[in-house]
């Protein structure tokens, strides 16, 4: 249960981002929860395996260069979903970074309501 409340919050924060940010756009709902499911597959599967391929380069930069692993993890999810939009590299960086921190927020609100 706490799984599809997650992958809400997620949808939530993805359509909240598509109306602020001129360079991602969403269709519909639906597609927002798409988008909310396939970013959980790519985070699950795709991250791991591209953060350890280029763990020297993330070394290097500090943990920076996970930055552009997330922008990449956008692009991918603008790939496969039709109903997903994101105008470039820079776009998906402003919408992977402002999106971790909506789910933050929002998952952090969703932890003090169960305490």
């Amino acid at each position: 249960m706490k799984f599809f409340l997650k992958l809400l919050l997620s949808a939530v924060a993805v359509l909240v981002l598509a109306e602020i940010l001129p360079g991602a756009q969403v269709n519909n709902y639906v597609s927002a929860l798409i988008v909310a499911v396939v970013l959980a597959i790519l985070n699950a599967i795709v991250k791991p395996i591209l953060v350890f391929l280029t763990l020297p380069a993330t070394i290097v930069t500090l943990g920076l260069f996970l930055l552009v692993i997330n922008a990449a993890i956008i692009l991918l999810a603008d790939y496969f979903i039709p109903g997903f939009n994101v105008n470039g590299w820079l776009w998906a960086l402003v919408f992977s970074v402002l999106l971790s921190i909506f789910q933050s927020i929002l998952h952090s609100i969703l932890k003090k309501d169960k305490s």
